[in-house]
Order: C-alpha cells, then structure tokens, then sequence
C-alpha cells in the first residue's frame, strides 16, 4: 500500500489484530511488553497508515486464503543525505501462519520495492539480540553491522542488544 485511501477500515482492523496477536504469542515486533490489546495497538496502526506516501513509507502484505498473514513497513528517510537507504520495521508473521515462509517473502518484497520502485541502494533494520532474529535475516542475505549492547531491557534482568543489520546490495 502506497497512501491511507488504499486502507479499508477491514484491513486495519486485521493489521491490528495481528500486530496483537504477534505480541502476545511473544514476538518482537514493537510492543515489548505483553499483553497488549486492541485499544493499544490500533492508535499506533493509524499513526502507521497516516504515514503511507508512495515516495516515502509503504506497507506490504501478505494473505493466505484472503486472511491477512503478515505484513512489515518500509520507511524512507526524505533527506537527501540517507535518501539511498530505507529502513524496514515491524516485520511479523501471524502466529497462525508461521513457517510458511511468510517472512521470507515479506522481505523479498520489499527488497524489490526498494530496489525496483524506489532506486534505493541499501536497506536497514534493528532486531531485537536474543530472539534468533539474527539468524533468520542473514539466511535472507543480510549482516549484522553492529549492535548497541544493553539497550533494550525488557524486565529486570532481562536486557538485550539491539542488532543492527543491513542488506545491501539490493
């Protein structure tokens, strides 16, 4: 999706739904702290599908048998300083869906929206350290770059890196 008039209210009602349902089933998607409910989470997604712009932030789905599956947002930064990179947030499978690849294809997606659509030469993203994520994005042709240690503390002592990784070329 490209701008808000492409967002029925049906389809943001289902990015809600699963933005909740990804964490509570623990993933780590931008709400770190579960449970998290609709009322929650809608604003957010409204802030979200309020930023879409062809040029600049995009949303791209997936559906399995016309059920939403998952979806992550593409954000290009408009300075011309870092106009050749974009960075990819939210990225999230519905749990009913997982391991199916539906990850997979989200990122290959956008790769090919980054590239094809937008000319953009590098894509960047941040991770939550100790969740595996690590793993699943270098499967998918990105490194690890470096990390801020320590700067996400989920509860008392539970703090995590932040992984920064990037995928370049496109």
């Amino acid at each position: 999706m490209t701008d808000t008039s492409t967002v029925t209210p049906e389809l943001r009602d289902e990015l809600t739904a699963c933005w909740v349902a990804v964490t509570n089933a623990g993933g780590a998607a931008g709400f770190p702290f579960p449970p998290v409910d609709v009322a929650e989470v809608a604003p957010v997604v409204d802030k979200l599908i309020g930023r879409l712009d062809p040029e600049r932030t995009r949303l791209v789905t997936a559906r399995v048998g016309g059920a939403l599956a998952g979806w992550v947002a593409l954000n290009r930064d408009p300075y011309r300083l870092v106009g050749h990179w974009a960075t990819i947030n939210h990225l999230q499978t519905h749990p009913a869906f997982r391991g199916r690849g539906i990850g997979s294809a989200l990122v290959a997606e956008v790769r090919r929206i980054a590239r094809d659509e937008l000319e953009l030469e590098q894509l960047h993203l941040a991770a939550r350290g100790g969740e595996g994520l690590e793993g699943f994005y270098e499967r998918l042709g990105w490194r690890e770059v470096g990390r801020w240690p320590g700067a996400l503390r989920l509860v008392e002592g539970d703090t995590r890196d932040e992984v920064l990784m990037l995928l370049a070329p496109l």
